[in-house]
């Protein structure tokens, strides 16, 4: 009998992946280290080609650390400070909620003894949202909301008139409170969906044979989905926290197309000004790279205190009791 020669099939993993590398270098990476660059150098004005590094000294003061002028800008900056406060508590605003209900939803749909008729039904109208554009649902917003003839407005004062009483239109585009309040709940109508739908495939993904031992031992369903459903399905949690803390820390279309600069910059996002200070007026693209460096580096602060909360502490633990036996072991030889 013939010796088979053996295929290497991982080669053509490698070629296969070829694309997505150049595209990722190209189209992410390159912008990425370009960005990083813009911020320490003195690069603004339409069409300007030329720029430089920033001096690590200032040379007409002598000032060091001039090479972080940008970053300094940005930092001191009351727009800046503003639009990063309005991002993290309209993000806290939507995302309480959306968490809430995505948990919700998903132990109503995948509990074994609630048995949902029409599942499929209730996860497309959840999810339905999503497919929409934000800008889309953002501009329709705007216009149920506007001062003085508008549905909400319309509809509330159509509803005192049932009662008796005359209500005045509401300017609520022009109130800093209000406007906050819609952009996240426009948020949490676009994205609880999604969030469910994340949470639910990491559900499925259990063994069954774990909850039929829970209902054995007599666990109801509040001890089931606390103590087996939540730990199970950590790493999913995970995704879903790191990813909606990087959406909503680049939040930008709903508020752009909603209300604008309007209201007192009630709704200036983090993103927002970092377009505002490259596309308009003097055309800033240094403080505008170093604002998104800023960003990301928050961003990614924040991924890492969510790594370490989420992290499997048994597994963590495993790992440092192996490489003490390792260090044991080398130490015997």
């Amino acid at each position: 009998m013939r010796n088979k020669k053996l295929v290497n099939y991982a080669k053509y993993g490698y070629l296969f992946s070829i694309p997505f590398i150049v595209a990722f270098c190209i189209f992410t990476l390159y912008p990425v280290i370009y960005t990083f660059v813009i911020g320490f150098t003195d690069l603004k004005g339409l069409a300007n080609t030329d720029w430089s590094i920033l001096p690590f000294k200032d040379p007409k003061t002598g000032e060091a650390w001039y090479i972080f002028k940008n970053f300094k800008e940005v930092l001191t900056s009351q727009t800046f400070a503003k639009a990063f406060r309005n991002t993290w508590i309209i993000w806290i605003m939507n995302f309480i909620p959306q968490i809430t209900f995505g948990l919700l939803f998903t132990a109503w749909f995948t509990d074994r003894r609630s048995k949902v008729k029409g599942q499929g039904l209730f996860k497309i109208l959840f999810y339905m949202p999503n497919i929409i554009t934000a800008a889309t649902i953002a501009m329709l917003f705007n216009v149920m909301f506007q001062f003085p003839k508008g549905p909400i407005n319309d509809l509330m004062g159509g509803i005192a008139k049932l009662f008796g009483h005359q209500r005045e239109p509401y300017q609520y585009l022009l109130k800093e409170w209000p406007v906050k309040s819609i952009i996240a709940f426009i948020q949490f109508f676009q994205w609880y969906g999604h969030t469910m739908v994340n949470l639910i495939a990491g559900v499925i993904g259990i063994s069954p044979e774990i909850f039929e031992a829970a209902e054995i031992d007599g666990a109801n369903r509040v001890q089931t989905f606390f103590r087996i459903t939540i730990p199970c399905i950590r790493q999913i949690l995970l995704f879903v926290l790191v990813t909606a803390l990087i959406g909503g820390l680049n939040m930008f279309d709903v508020p752009q197309q909603f209300i604008n600069t309007q209201a007192n910059n009630a709704g200036l996002t983090t993103n927002m000004y970092i377009r505002n200070q490259a596309f308009s007026g003097s055309y800033l693209y240094n403080r505008a790279a170093a604002a998104s460096v800023v960003l990301f580096l928050v961003i990614v602060f924040f991924s890492m205190i969510l790594f370490f909360i989420m992290r499997d502490k048994d597994e963590a633990r495993l790992k440092k009791l192996r490489k003490q036996e390792l260090k044991a072991a080398k130490k015997g030889f």
